[in-house]
């Protein structure tokens, strides 16, 4: 059975709190989705480790219910520099 993007979204959030999550079915079948996954957890972590946060947080649902799922993922915008004290907060 397809899963909801809604769980999708729910499983991703529950696993990580701050995240900017969205989601869209990519072939209306409810089986191909593509999620765009930003958070602070991801910052100084490579590509693949911020990819498998992600798989972990579908708890296994990943080449069962969710077939299919094109993943972007960042820790957002850089911090600005406090050019007052010279370091970046």
């Amino acid at each position: 059975m397809p899963m909801d993007a809604r769980e999708i979204e729910r499983l991703i959030r529950d696993a990580l709190p701050d995240a900017q999550v969205t989601i869209r079915d990519l072939a209306g079948d409810g089986d191909h989705y593509a999620a765009t996954v930003v958070s602070e957890a991801f910052r100084g972590k490579s590509r693949v480790q911020q990819h498998q946060i992600v798989y972990q947080a579908l708890k296994g649902q990943m080449g069962g219910a969710l077939h299919a799922l094109a993943l972007q993922t960042s820790a957002g915008p850089a911090p600005e520099p406090d050019t007052a004290k010279g370091y970046v907060l």
